[in-house]
């Protein structure tokens, strides 16, 4: 299973948060330039990753960014 960065995690976060802001809203350009802004940055991050490892899969590695940050295990507590 793919193994994403902290710093992957938390452009996927910032996405996924610019996407609940923007489509709280009625839709404006201006309103969803962040959220495809964010997304485009969390893109090419997870192009970037996959690239640093030939054997990581490109799919795999945003998968799991996203189920991190979509799905969190639980503590455990």
């Amino acid at each position: 299973m793919a193994n994403p960065s902290e710093n992957l995690i938390e452009l996927c976060r910032a996405s996924v948060e610019a996407q609940r802001v923007a489509t709280s809203e009625p839709y404006t350009e201006e309103g969803w330039r962040p959220w495809l802004e964010a997304a485009e940055t969390f893109q090419a991050a997870v192009t970037a990753e996959a690239a640093q490892e030939p054997k990581q899969s490109r799919l795999g590695l945003e998968q799991a960014a996203k189920k991190a940050v979509l799905h969190p295990e639980p503590d455990g507590e």
